[in-house]
């Protein structure tokens, strides 16, 4: 099921990359409210593990998730009015930046809780799998998580079941503006291999690299395996949330970030291509988000009266009358 067609891998990363900056314009025009976490720099691991996965497997992201969404195939254009709070962005505006989720894909949301998509992904295909379904499910996170509990208790119960998890830590250096090593005492795959989860660091900056190794995986999760861990050494090039470009935060020094960006996985999977080839994706994606961006900021905006529809999900109306 692995798509390795070079072409459509840099179609990812490319597309990734462009989406990513044009919404951060649209922050900086006041659009998008409350701002994004970009994932400028890091659209090689997205790209690459989405091209392992069947069409019925299911992910789910971080509050950086845009790519995941997107590299999974959701659509863009609905994608970019979910963030401008339309009513015909893939939640209907309700879920923004960080909770965007598209079930008829997979995408079961991209998740605010630090953590959260390694419990969300571990029960979603442990009852996949109860079912009779060869499911397979990846739980991005990043270097952060792993010192979280929730994420501790998905490595166990996926590791004790045998549940088919493909658990990919994005390692871009920082929790915010915290240093992995201030943080993180032994490894990240050291975590895994206290449940006796197989794990592997690949340069998370290669999208072939990165397909590589999640194919491999997903080939053996399929095949009866249990949980495994990938630790993708990346680099965000631009700030951990959009709000760092009023305030300038100091946490990073600039050679490190300029040295960083000398890997930069569009560039490098470009390069595999012909020239005419990877002239006619630019163009292709240029088009695409040109369409995105009109159709975002010409869509509605929701109707405040409709505020506490979706509330519950038996259907039910939130009172929002008085009483004792």
């Amino acid at each position: 099921m692995t798509d390795a067609d070079p072409v459509r891998l840099y179609r990812t990363v490319r597309l990734i990359r462009r989406f990513e900056q044009r919404a951060v314009e649209l922050v900086h025009g006041g659009q998008i409210v409350g701002g994004i976490h970009p994932y400028l720099g890091q659209e090689g691991i997205a790209a690459g593990v989405c091209a392992a996965l069947g069409v019925d497997d299911v992910l789910a992201g971080t509050h950086r998730g845009h790519g995941h969404v997107l590299a999974r195939g959701a659509d863009p254009a609905r994608m970019l009015a979910e963030l401008c709070g339309r009513v015909t962005g893939l939640n209907a505006g309700r879920g923004g930046s960080m909770h965007a989720a598209d079930l008829s894909i997979g995408v079961l949301g991209a998740n605010a809780i630090v953590g959260a998509s390694g419990a969300i992904i571990t029960g979603a295909v442990w009852a996949h799998r109860r079912r009779g379904r060869d499911t397979v499910g990846v739980s991005f996170f990043g270097d952060g998580a792993v010192n979280e509990g929730m994420l501790l208790e998905a490595f166990n119960l996926a590791a004790l079941w045998r549940v088919p998890v493909l658990f990919v830590c994005e390692n871009n250096g920082y929790a915010t503006t915290m240093p992995v090593a201030g943080a993180v005492a032994g490894s990240i795959a050291g975590r895994a291999a206290a449940f006796d989860i197989p794990a592997v660091q690949v340069d998370g900056q290669d999208p072939e690299t990165v397909r590589v190794a999640a194919s491999a995986a997903v080939d053996r999760m399929r095949a009866g395996g249990g949980p495994e861990l990938i630790e993708a050494r990346t680099y965000r090039f631009d700030v951990h949330h959009t709000f760092e470009h009023a305030v300038r935060l100091d946490y990073r020094p600039p050679d490190e970030v300029t040295r960083a960006r000398t890997r930069d996985p569009v560039r490098i999977q470009g390069e595999r291509l012909r020239d005419s080839d990877r002239a006619a994706v630019d163009a292709e994606v240029e088009a695409t988000l040109d369409a995105a961006v009109r159709f975002a900021l010409s869509s509605p905006e929701p109707d405040p009266a409709d505020a506490l529809t979706y509330l519950y999900a038996s259907g039910l109306t939130a009172r929002t009358g008085g009483g004792s």
